[in-house]
């Protein structure tokens, strides 16, 4: 074949190596990805002829075709003859679910060569056009405007024939085990991550948890997914998941990609992704997990528990665990998330400047109250409309945020707080230390502390998104605010070594 690639552009024959960046819902999984989630199989499942393989959320067919590649070579000894040992494994040993018709024809063409698996072209024929790779389309089961299986909404997802419902058969199925009615030793995949759930902006609720939690429901010895890291400190609705991940004795291994460039080339998750091999046979509690941090193309592999002081949170850095233990144990009981306020500190929602910036001039109102949005955008608000907490306004305070991207990818470590006093602000801030009866002068020294490499870095290590909630502020004690604080007070404060303040300074960058 002629390679017709531009200059300096590597030729890649591979189509499924090019459709990993179409969605950030649905990731397509490159060959490479796959086949690494394959090594971390006992490989003599490969040269058995029992073993069953299960992807329960076809999209390109990647992992069954790759799966395919290696029993067809290691059956080679017990099956010689090649189409005799074609036809076994296809018909014997992998098997996919697809979440939409159109998968279901992608994974076919790339398992059996043709989207049609009784086709004449289909290298085994099968007796029905989807052979072992089916599709059902499902319907949601609605209560209360909402799917009892995924939380999608009614509004949003209940669809005319012809159209995608996204109800996901696995997840829809109230008892997966009669799929297939088939016992299966491995099951791996790369689901779909989330549905959009009906609220403001680009809202979406995850469902990745909820396929690794039927698949464990089917028994298999081993199973093996792709999924956001989200789950590690934060996402909506992953408590509950949250700690079944840190209790669970079976996970062996967890591959850690804080930048999800890093796993999936030109595909941008907020807080990265993970893989992970679950072992039916494994006991994390006495062998330990094998964690490893996957950073611009290098690696770095410890053994570890996934829990720590029996947190609901997994930390990411092995490094980190010593610097927290360091200021858990300083006995400062006083944690700054005390004193932070709820979502909506005054009960304004983020359209409130939207709808108001034209209408309510000062002149206007009986009282008028500013009022922050979004960047600092400024309207006004009439003092006996606001909802919540008026008995905060005239006192000096910090409003913080709501989004950062401390903890994240991206380059901006800012944490880009400021003092108000006569103000409110809309559900994009938080508001730091109203109750603490501030003056002008502590507030700003509380601002010095909060803008430290040293309170950052410890923000960081409980938020997994961009998303800055009163819980990542747990880590962060509280300090003497009669005075400024600056780094190198708080680094020798609690004893840290030099190899733990390089830590967080490579960690942190400085504020712009």
């Amino acid at each position: 074949m002629t390679d017709t690639a531009p200059v300096g552009v590597k030729y890649n024959p591979d189509v499924l190596s090019c459709l990993a960046n179409l969605s950030n819902d649905e990731v397509f999984t490159p060959p490479d990805v796959a086949n690494r989630l394959l090594d971390l199989l006992p490989q003599d499942l490969f040269a058995n002829p029992d073993t069953k393989f299960l992807d329960p959320a076809c999209k390109s067919g990647i992992f069954l075709r790759e799966i395919a590649k290696r029993l067809l070579k290691g059956l080679e000894p017990q099956i010689p003859d090649l189409e005799e040992r074609i036809a076994h494994i296809f018909k014997n040993q992998l098997y996919g679910i697809a979440i939409t018709e159109l998968t279901g024809l992608l994974a076919r063409r790339s398992l059996y060569c043709s989207k049609y698996a009784n086709n004449e072209y289909s290298v085994f024929k099968f007796s029905t056009p989807q052979g072992n790779i089916c599709y059902k389309r499902m319907r949601h089961k609605w209560k209360n405007q909402k799917c009892i299986y995924c939380g999608a909404t009614k509004s949003k997802y209940e669809r005319e024939d012809g159209l995608e419902t996204h109800a996901y058969q696995l997840i829809h199925s109230p008892k997966p085990e009669e799929i297939f009615k088939i016992k299966f030793d491995v099951i791996i995949s790369n689901p779909p991550y989330q549905l959009s759930d009906g609220g403001a902006q680009a809202s979406a609720k995850p469902i990745y948890h909820l396929f690794v939690e039927q698949a464990e429901r089917l028994n298999p010895r081993y199973l093996a997914m792709i999924i956001p890291a989200r789950w590690y400190a934060g996402g909506k609705g992953l408590d509950e998941f949250r700690n079944k991940m840190l209790d669970d004795e079976h996970i062996r291994e967890l591959h850690d990609f804080p930048n999800t460039s890093d796993c999936f080339p030109g595909v941008n998750i907020r807080g990265g992704v993970c893989y992970f091999l679950w072992d039916k046979e494994y006991n994390n509690q006495q062998e330990l997990v094998q964690v490893v941090t996957h950073t611009n193309k290098n690696t770095q592999a410890t053994q570890r528990s996934l829990k720590y002081r029996d947190l609901d949170i997994f930390l990411r850095y092995q490094q980190s665990i010593p610097i927290l233990e360091k200021v858990m144990s300083s006995g400062q009981n006083d944690m700054l998330s005390e004193h932070i306020s709820p979502r909506k500190p005054f009960g304004i929602d983020a359209e409130f400047i939207k709808t108001s910036k034209l209408q309510n001039k000062p002149d206007n109102l009986k009282r008028a109250v500013p009022c922050y949005g979004k960047g600092k955008e400024l309207s006004y608000i009439e003092f006996d409309e606001i909802p919540s907490h008026q008995d905060w306004i005239g006192k000096w305070k910090i409003f913080a945020p709501r989004a950062n991207n401390i903890g994240t990818e991206l380059n901006d470590d800012n944490l880009n707080v400021f003092i108000g006093k006569d103000e409110v602000c809309t559900e994009s801030y938080l508001v730091i230390g109203a109750e603490m009866n501030l003056t002008q002068e502590t507030a700003t020294n509380l601002i010095s502390y909060l803008q430290t490499k040293f309170v950052r870095f410890l923000h960081s290590l409980a938020k997994a998104s961009q998303d800055a909630t009163s819980k990542t502020y747990r880590f962060i004690p509280m300090q003497d605010f009669s005075k400024s604080w600056t780094d190198e007070e708080l680094f020798k404060m609690y004893g840290f070594t030099e190899g733990e303040v390089a830590f967080i300074e490579a960690q942190i960058k400085p504020m712009s």
